[in-house]
């Protein structure tokens, strides 16, 4: 740990802990300042504006870290033009057991689907060392509507210009709920999420919200009659779906059609994380509890995995014609990174891990920029 800075989330605190004590480093110091801090980039180096809305630099920080209107806050004045709220839903859900991030050690630089690697077991551990790779073993918790709607609303005031709020929510299955239900509820927490005033918001299909280590998007049919319902609701508002990493281009294609294709979709997130199966030293489950045998692997070991996608997709809406925006994650650790999912076709960039461990991501991208 010795090589970074504090990170902005405490991965030795439980996730109660950061919600309440967060957000910690120069992000704690930055929401200590009573206004923001200048973004260091001028307009007539940016885009100008992403999904219509004007941005400094399409560059922020994905679902996951930003747990509350303090976090994504503290983004907005460390220059994180892009800010998504993590991710919400209908009702109050538990966090995983701590711990929940967890060094990853992958005998190779590159960790993709398929990778013998990932089923045979990747070593984590409480060394947090260069490359950076970490677990993402949340569960996808959320604080009841009457808590985060208000928290919310907050953090949509709190961007500055150029600067945008990016809500994301997902559908809650349980035992018994049938199809109709699930995709009610994807709905109802779009609804929710609509009356705090969001401009436009993010969709989670990466995570296990299908059952135990089964995803959302590796049914498109599902994703694109969830996203209809969503869009009949949300109206003109635009919609981003998140996406983990899908190996087939025939899966790949049949997503896009049944969202994009169709209008209900206007962005495509990617990627969330790599499955893996997580070992210690001993060759022993490396998180505690049932069910936690494999976690979603983030950092620079995903790098190329995300890069893939974004190629992929970027060439799949020249081939088909299409209009929707792509936001690259995965792996961004520095300037470069961020240049390179830009050339892959990537709209907008996001990081997670660096950004955790490099509070001064977005500023030494944009500083890069300005000398170029």
């Amino acid at each position: 740990m010795a090589e970074y800075a504090e990170p902005f989330y405490d991965v030795n605190l439980s996730y109660a802990e950061n919600y309440e004590r967060g957000p910690f480093g120069a992000f704690a110091g930055a929401l200590a300042e009573q206004s923001s801090q200048p973004t260091g980039l001028s307009t007539s180096k940016s885009d100008a504006n992403f999904l219509g809305f004007p941005v400094n630099l399409p560059f922020g920080i994905p679902a996951g870290p930003l747990l509350n209107s303090r976090f994504t806050t503290a983004a907005f004045r460390m220059g994180f033009d892009l800010a998504v709220y993590k991710t919400v839903r209908t009702r109050a859900w538990d966090c995983n057991p701590f711990p929940n991030v967890l060094s990853v050690h992958p005998r190779t630089s590159a960790l993709t689907p398929g990778d013998a690697e990932l089923d045979e077991g990747v070593l984590a551990d409480g060394h947090f060392e260069r490359p950076l790779s970490i677990s993402n073993s949340f569960g996808v918790p959320s604080r009841d509507p009457d808590e985060w709607q208000p928290d919310m609303r907050a953090a949509i005031a709190a961007a500055g210009s150029g600067q945008l709020l990016i809500p994301s929510f997902q559908g809650s299955r349980h035992e018994g709920m049938t199809t109709s239900e699930y995709i009610a509820d994807h709905v109802t927490a779009a609804k929710l999420v609509r009356e705090t005033g969001a401009q436009l918001m993010e969709m989670n299909t990466s995570c296990p919200n299908e059952g135990r280590n089964r995803l959302l998007c590796d049914d498109p049919r599902l994703v694109g009659e969830i996203t209809q319902a969503v869009k009949n609701e949300i109206g003109d508002m635009p919609l981003i779906i998140k996406l983990a990493y899908l190996p087939s281009d025939e899966a790949l294609e049949r997503m896009v059609r049944e969202t994009a294709s169709h209008g209900s979709v206007q962005a495509f997130a990617t990627i969330n994380t790599v499955s893996a199966k997580l070992v210690d030293r001993k060759g022993n489950q490396a998180l505690p509890g049932e069910g936690r045998e494999r976690s979603g692997v983030c950092g620079s070991a995903i790098r190329s995995a995300g890069l893939d996608m974004v190629r992929r997709l970027a060439d799949m809406r020249e081939r088909l014609g299409l209009d929707f925006a792509i936001i690259g994650i995965g792996g961004v650790m520095g300037p470069a990174d961020y240049q390179a999912y830009r050339s892959a076709g990537a709209n907008a960039v996001m990081s997670a891990t660096g950004a955790m461990w490099d509070c001064e991501l977005a500023h030494r991208i944009k500083g890069e920029l300005v000398q170029q």
